[in-house]
């Protein structure tokens, strides 16, 4: 039995589709219904219910994606003792948000050529809500963002929390004394990108403190927040990790302003025969943020507690 067919097979019941699963597998739509259409004929059942919504399975197909699955997790096994299964290939295609690119992508994408360099890295960058829907249609393998993806087939692990501080320009209009939150809200405020769960959880921080109507500029990208706050446009709602350089040299300063709290990252990924690669990554991306986070400064970049 061809297992290319079989990872096909798994792959359409998957993702519902075989438009979806032709580009997951980097091939055509009709080759994708002619190796599912061989495996039917070749096993003597039908394993798929064609409509205009897409494709679901069969009784029998539901029985025959177990099997699948274990063959391929037992294809996975006799590589691995042959020591084989290491040594991956393909393409990755990595969904990342905006606080990521700016703090330790680079390390993870160093860490990716040196250890997997027969892998071939697509980097898609979004927010969160659109990097969790290409995950789902199986446009990406693995995400890195600030939610739970609750869908089936997929894992989410926390990687880290970014606390949020209060930062403007040295010497600028806005660095100046403060009588509380009341009086810094009276400023613009430059944060994440609307209905993010950064910019959510900042709204509802102010809402609990009294304040209904804060003067909120969403942006979408970190460097134009970085470079509006050093151009003394408005007060920055960041990350410290983000401008850690800034700080250092002096050239912006956290106000001493009880800030609202942070976020924190996950990984999401499907998991599952076939995807070892994936489970690969999210293991190197905690190695990464565990080196990532020795280096930050104090409070900057928290790890999450180990289970206990």
């Amino acid at each position: 039995m061809n297992m290319r067919f079989l990872l096909t097979f798994v792959w359409v019941a998957r993702l519902g589709s075989f438009r979806l699963t032709a580009e997951k597998l980097s091939s055509t739509q009709a080759a994708i219904s002619s190796r599912i259409s061989v495996l039917e004929s070749e096993l003597g059942v039908q394993l798929f219910q064609r409509d205009s919504r897409g494709v679901s399975l069969t009784r029998e197909g539901h029985n025959v994606l177990g099997y699948a699955e274990e063959m391929l997790a037992t294809q996975q096994r006799l590589l691995q003792s042959l020591g084989k299964a290491d040594t991956y290939s393909g393409r990755l295609r990595i969904g990342v948000m905006d606080t990521v690119i700016h703090s330790w992508l680079s390390e993870l994408i160093n860490a990716l050529s040196q250890d997997y360099p027969l892998v071939e890295v697509e980097l898609t960058a979004d927010t969160a809500l659109n990097l969790s829907e290409q995950l789902l249609k199986g446009q990406l393998d693995l995400i890195f963002q600030t939610d739970l993806l609750r869908a089936d087939g997929v894992r989410n692990v926390q990687l880290a929390s970014y606390p949020l501080s209060w930062v403007v320009a040295k010497g600028a209009a806005l660095d100046r004394p403060y009588d509380g939150l009341e009086d810094l809200c009276q400023e613009r405020l430059l944060t994440f990108s609307r209905l993010s769960r950064p910019h959510q959880d900042v709204l509802n921080y102010l809402h609990q403190q009294g304040i209904s109507t804060p003067r909120i500029s969403c942006i979408n990208s970190v460097a134009a927040i970085i470079k509006l706050v050093a151009d003394g446009f408005g007060i920055g709602v960041l990350p410290p990790v983000l401008v850690s350089r800034e700080l250092q040299s002096a050239a912006m300063i956290a106000l001493p302003i009880k800030p609202a709290p942070g976020f924190a990252v996950y990984v999401s990924w499907r998991a599952g025969a076939g995807l070892e690669l994936n489970e690969a990554v999210v293991n190197l991306a905690r190695s990464v943020v565990a080196e990532y986070q020795r280096t930050a400064s104090p409070g900057h970049f928290v790890l999450p507690d180990a289970p206990g």
